[in-house]
């Protein structure tokens, strides 16, 4: 069984991916990860991150089995990965990795920007997971409180609207739900809630 979860920044669909996966017994994989890989492997070594050429190297040589959430959160890697991600070498080949990993027995959740639309377009079940900019900026200004970082709302926001407005306006596979993906608004829904509504779709396309 393959998942496809898509949805915009701090929407909550990692959370949902990882669970559905641990309660699935399937393999998960953030493939945004991928992306703050290749965004990382260039910072580490200081080339630029304009250079498709240079790039599209270091995704080719992108371990999919060894991607530190811990390292790559941080918040200078993600605004190379998103400067990243517009390039269409390094999408075309992080999209024929992650399709690879996705098709391996048992089968996968994958959650991303562009899984339902182009990385597994075939997919079994596909979602759309969204929340308001303001409640998706609240609930990543209150995660980094948490772990007694140092945040200002307002910059998160603003930071999750231009991300937004580059991920949705990319001419090469833009963020936008599957036309037969299900949308799950998470705005006003606790995790719990967001969990069953994704897992009651997975058994309704089980069940057909």
């Amino acid at each position: 069984m393959i998942i496809a979860i898509d949805g915009p920044a701090a929407s909550g669909k990692g959370t949902l991916a990882r669970r559905l996966a641990a309660q699935l017994g399937l393999r998960h994989l953030d493939t945004g990860l991928t992306y703050r890989a290749v965004g990382n492997a260039l910072l580490q070594v200081g080339l630029p991150l304009d250079n498709e050429e240079l790039a599209a190297v270091a995704a080719s040589n992108i371990d999919l089995g060894a991607l530190d959430p811990a390292i790559l959160s941080a918040h200078e890697i993600g605004e190379a990965a998103s400067r990243i991600a517009v390039m269409s070498p390094v999408r075309e080949i992080l999209v024929s990795a992650q399709r690879k990993f996705a098709e391996q027995p048992p089968g996968a959740v994958l959650d991303g920007r562009d899984i339902g639309t182009v990385v597994c377009p075939d997919a079994d079940v596909k979602l759309f997971v969204t929340a308001s900019p303001e409640t998706r900026a609240r609930r990543r200004h209150e995660e980094i409180l948490s772990k007694n970082g140092d945040a200002s709302y307002d910059n998160i926001l603003s930071d999750i609207r231009r991300r937004d407005a580059r991920d949705m306006g990319r001419s090469d596979s833009p963020l936008k739900p599957a036309p037969d993906a299900h949308l799950i608004d998470t705005t006003t829904m606790d995790i719990e809630t967001a969990f069953r509504t994704a897992l009651a779709f997975v058994e309704e396309a089980k069940t057909d």
